[in-house]
């Protein structure tokens, strides 16, 4: 009796000691390589754990960084061969200290400019302040960057140094010479060796807003009123914009929400948009400023895709442009500003893709920007990967769960 009493006591320390694990395949189903592409999975998967802290590790047993977001969702970078299968699992553990790759906040000290960014590319957008000065910026624009390491914020300190500005100030009323080399030294207009600020917004979408049409004119959204950061790295940084109400046609007090998302190896981010008290469908136009006559563009509305690539900077090269579009796209083309608008903007035009709102509904598409000093030689090379990224928006990575 002893004996099967103690048998049963093993049995049963051993079912209770038996380490939790949750099994992950992901499936590629192209025959393109995806190299450190963020999945996402439902935070339940770790409901198992209660309390406890867990890791996340590949099939060679390597740890991979994760992050838990503000939407119940686990999210971590994958690497799968083409037309294969990786295999991760999720087992308790004290995870490694990550490296903050994504990004961003706000800064009120620049006109409450929100400045993000990952390890390829920065963002930013505009709000109130810079609305009460007058000066028209409507879209996003770009930072470029050419380390991996976060850059935006040491920019915004060293341009907006106090101390240096009020050295400046005293300068320019004794020796303007030395007064602008030192605001060069700090300037984040000036490539200091981790890249710089040199795309130009002005009064148009910039780097592939979205706005409202009606009539043919474009409703230009002209700064956030509220935002919220939802998101904040290692791996993806989320923030909530919210706009002032505008009027589109007979339709009273529109107002957007955008929701934009910067994931860890991307160089587009994720634009979630949806228009408040909107009755009737309506044509949405996601733009890219064209600032010069160029034929260096391409549009594909059955693939889903725009490109615009700038003129190239003799000194600072060149940012390619891009937009990629989950659903149907009704049309592509480049449309030229009038001649007033051209003087008025300082552009020749948006390279645009027309879509169409359904109340009530969302709108989901991706853009953004590369730069020929990291990562792409020229515009082929920036077309490509939109290309692919638009295959890959059609056909995600697969998720199987086992637990």
């Amino acid at each position: 009796m002893k004996n099967i009493i103690c048998i049963l006591f093993v049995i049963f320390s051993s079912a209770c000691t038996q380490e939790k694990i949750v099994k992950i395949t992901i499936s590629n189903p192209l025959p393109i390589e995806r190299i450190n592409e963020i999945v996402e999975i439902s935070s339940d998967v770790i409901t198992p754990f209660k309390d406890d802290t867990f890791i996340i590790s590949d099939n060679k047993g390597m740890q991979v960084p994760y992050q838990l977001t503000h939407d119940n969702k686990i999210i971590f970078p994958v690497s799968v061969a083409p037309k294969d299968s990786a295999i991760y699992k999720i087992t308790r553990g004290t995870p490694d200290k990550f490296r903050t790759i994504a990004c961003g906040k706000q800064y009120p000290e620049r006109v409450d400019d929100i400045a993000w960014e990952n390890d390829r590319i920065a963002f930013r957008t505009y709000g109130p302040a810079l609305q009460v000065s007058g000066e028209k910026a409507y879209g996003c624009d770009v930072w470029v960057k050419c380390i991996s390491d976060p850059v935006v914020d040491l920019r915004y300190k060293t341009e907006l140094d106090p101390e240096i500005r009020s050295r400046i100030a005293e300068l320019n009323k004794t020796n303007k010479r030395e007064a602008q080399k030192l605001a060069e030294s700090v300037s984040y207009h000036i490539d200091h060796g981790n890249g710089l600020d040199f795309y130009k917004v002005g009064p148009t979408l910039g780097a592939g807003t979205s706005a409202l049409l009606s009539n043919d004119s474009i409703i230009y959204p002209y700064c956030y009123k509220t935002y919220e950061i939802l998101d904040n790295g290692p791996l993806r940084f989320t923030v909530k914009l919210t706009y002032n109400p505008v009027t589109v046609k007979e339709n009273h007090n529109i107002i957007e929400t955008r929701l934009i998302t910067l994931d860890a190896g991307s160089q587009l981010n994720k634009y979630t948009i949806h228009y408040d008290n909107l009755k009737e469908t309506t044509p949405v136009l996601t733009g890219i400023v064209m600032h010069a006559p160029s034929e260096d563009y391409q549009v594909d509305a059955e693939k889903g895709y725009i490109t615009y690539a700038e003129t190239p900077d003799p000194t600072n090269g060149q940012i390619f442009i891009g937009a990629v579009f989950p659903d149907k796209v009704n049309e592509v083309k480049a449309i030229p500003f009038s001649p007033l608008e051209k003087t008025e903007r300082d552009a020749e035009g948006h390279v645009a893709a027309i879509s169409s709102y359904i109340p009530n509904c969302e709108y989901v598409y991706y853009a953004g920007a590369g730069w020929s000093k990291w990562g792409f030689k020229n515009s082929e090379e920036w077309v490509k990967y939109i290309q692919q990224f638009a295959i890959k928006t059609k056909k995600p990575l697969e998720v199987f769960i086992k637990d």
